[in-house]
């Protein structure tokens, strides 16, 4: 009762607390999303019209015209280099991550028992990407192992998903540059969060199937039976030539080493590359006439023994500093250029995209066909994507240049969820490009690895796309973003565990044995989907449940709200970018009230 006097002391404030949770249960029941509304009723996650404050182009004299091209051209050279060093610093964090984590990958990958458990692989995919921070690595040493007899091809399936997962997390810990500004941090989280999203439900509800039928080995091995490979064939390399004159500068890598990882060919030696070539011979990148074309690394590659070696030319040549160090160094200074990179983006994406120049930008981003041919403008995005992470052969930088346009609303969510499709579809025509131009003893697996691949983002585009009414990840992703906005430390949470706890404890179940995994499992899944039942039924029949059940009031409050948890996060760390704005703790302090939920109508 103090409570809910609390929330009646005020009249105005009262009524509009009421309104607001009104609004929330209204939006709830038809778009699946709770959007908090701050700004009265503007939806946060529109893209309103813009209009131009200065002066127009005739309006300017000639020095002001002279001066608005100047700043117009200073402008794009340093949107251009931010891009450029964002994207080198994304390179170098993945060889960080490489060197910090590619020994844990190796032990991983090497126990094929644990492999043997669909649950598990499934983890080590997501694990081991976010360890080395590269799908195309994980893909390559998978690739390597089953081209080895190490690893099935059946058993490799669920590793791939993992990786697929895995990748996700690049774009997530992009969003979180933007977490300074509340309206621009819900947005991008939210851009984020979709591709994350995506990927979870679809690993989720294929995997059993595979389990159970394996479609997705059946139907690349049928795939591959109609094709006549012929090897030879080459992926596009535009980015790694802009990109490779400044990264190898700072750090070179042994690829052989990596991919022999998983195959136990790999040397005790360091990860460093620092012979590229022989005398009279040019080494060109990373690859030699030795290696995985032989059979096998490489072993004399990091040895000071061997004659007539020419060293590598970068940074880090000859340190003797162990890879560990090395690759705390790498990641430290690759974290700071790859944020301030990022925070330029987004300042000069605001100072640039204004008024009419951002309303067209948009226009010309987001717009649909002309009717009857709209529904395709999606499809024709997916294929934007696909066309532009095949030339970039990264879907990493791709998805992480599209989250902050997201959030400074030049892209809405929903034309940038198929362009996220489209990437993750890219990336396995590049995967199997890479494979055609593998060793021919390497061919038929590595084929088969990214067919599987590819079939398994084909079918979250089935699952998750085709039918408008099962987008499922769209309203999750704005229901991320909007309690980001209210609590900025569910990103990290999120983070945490959907990349790190979940995994580590679904790994640690599947080690204990199926049947240790089926009693803790199974009760925990069937508490979930009677909670999204009853979730759903709350908001459209809510005249189907008990009257008990028809609200989440009954509850602890720990149990059905953030804001115990809040307040902990809050105590712990006191910081006003983590706090939610007054206004929306106060709504959220009355929404939560037992007594003001039990008195709206569901």
């Amino acid at each position: 009762m103090p409570n809910s006097l609390a929330c009646a002391q005020d009249p105005p404030a009262t009524l509009d607390t009421v309104g607001l949770v009104d609004q929330r249960l209204r939006n709830a029941g038809t778009s699946g999303s709770a959007p908090m509304l701050e700004d009265g009723d503007v939806d946060p996650w529109a893209l309103p019209q813009l209009k131009d404050a200065g002066q127009s182009w005739r309006e300017l004299s000639m020095a002001g015209r002279a001066l608005q091209v100047a700043a117009g051209f200073l402008k794009a050279c340093g949107l251009l280099g931010s891009l450029y060093l964002f994207i080198c610093s994304l390179d170098i964090l993945s060889s960080a991550f490489q060197l910090l984590g590619s020994r844990a990958a190796e032990d991983i990958f090497r126990d094929d028992v644990v492999l043997s458990n669909p649950v598990a692989g499934l983890v080590i995919g997501v694990l081991v990407t976010v360890l080395v921070q590269s799908s195309s690595t994980s893909s390559s040493i998978v690739v390597s192992m089953v081209a080895a007899k190490l690893l099935t091809v059946r058993a490799s399936v669920p590793v791939i998903m993992g990786v697929n997962v895995g990748t996700s997390i690049t774009s997530t810990l992009v969003s979180l540059a933007q977490s300074g500004e509340r309206d621009e941090f819900r947005r991008a989280f939210g851009g984020s969060a979709v591709h994350g999203v995506f990927n979870w439900l679809t690993a989720l509800i294929l995997l059993p199937l595979e389990r159970a039928a394996a479609p997705l080995e059946r139907l690349s091995a049928l795939a591959l039976g109609a094709a006549s490979l012929q090897p030879g064939g080459r992926a596009p390399d535009i980015l790694k030539v802009l990109t490779r004159p400044l990264t190898h500068l700072i750090v070179q890598l042994d690829a052989d080493v990596i991919r022999g990882s998983g195959t136990g060919n790999a040397t005790n030696g360091s990860l460093i590359k620092r012979w590229c070539g022989t005398e009279g011979q040019t080494a060109a990148g990373n690859s030699s006439n030795c290696g995985a074309a032989a059979g096998g690394p490489c072993p004399e590659r990091n040895s000071p023994a061997a004659q007539g070696q020419l060293p590598c030319r970068h940074l880090f040549e000859g340190t003797a500093l162990a890879d560990l160090a090395v690759g705390f160094i790498l990641l430290a200074a690759s974290l700071l250029v790859l944020c301030t990179c990022l925070v330029l983006l987004v300042k000069l994406l605001n100072s640039t995209l204004r008024g009419h120049v951002a309303q067209a930008v948009r226009t010309v981003v987001n717009a649909d066909l002309p009717f009857p041919f709209g529904w395709l403008s999606g499809y024709l995005a997916i294929l934007t994507g696909a066309g532009l992470t095949f030339a970039l052969q990264s879907s990493s930088v791709f998805t992480a240049a599209i989250v902050p346009l997201v959030g400074v609303r030049v892209i809405s969510l929903e034309r940038a969820y198929p362009l996220f499709l489209g990437s993750n579809v890219g990336t396995t025509t590049t995967a199997l490009l890479a494979a055609l131009a593998g060793p021919s003893h390497m061919l038929i697996s590595a084929v088969q690895v990214a067919l599987i691949h590819f079939f398994f983002n084909l079918a979250g585009i089935l699952l998750w796309y085709v039918v408008p009414i099962l987008r499922l990840p769209i309203p999750l992703a704005k229901r991320f973003g909007d309690l980001t906005a209210r609590y900025r430390w569910v990103a990290i949470a999120y983070l945490l565990l959907s990349f790190l706890l979940l995994p580590l404890a679904a790994f640690g179940l599947s080690l204990a044995g199926s049947a240790v995994q089926a009693a803790a499992g199974g009760p925990l899944a069937v508490l979930a989907l009677l909670t999204i039942l009853v979730t759903i039924l709350q908001r459209h029949r809510p005249a189907w449940l008990p009257r008990r059940l028809r609200s989440w009031a009954w509850l602890p409050l720990w149990l059905r709200s953030l804001e115990p948890w809040d307040r902990l996060v809050s105590h712990c760390c006191p910081c006003k970018a983590c706090s939610p704005p007054q206004a929306a703790a106060k709504e959220a302090h009355c929404f939560e009230n037992p007594e003001v939920l039990a008195s709206q109508q569901l």
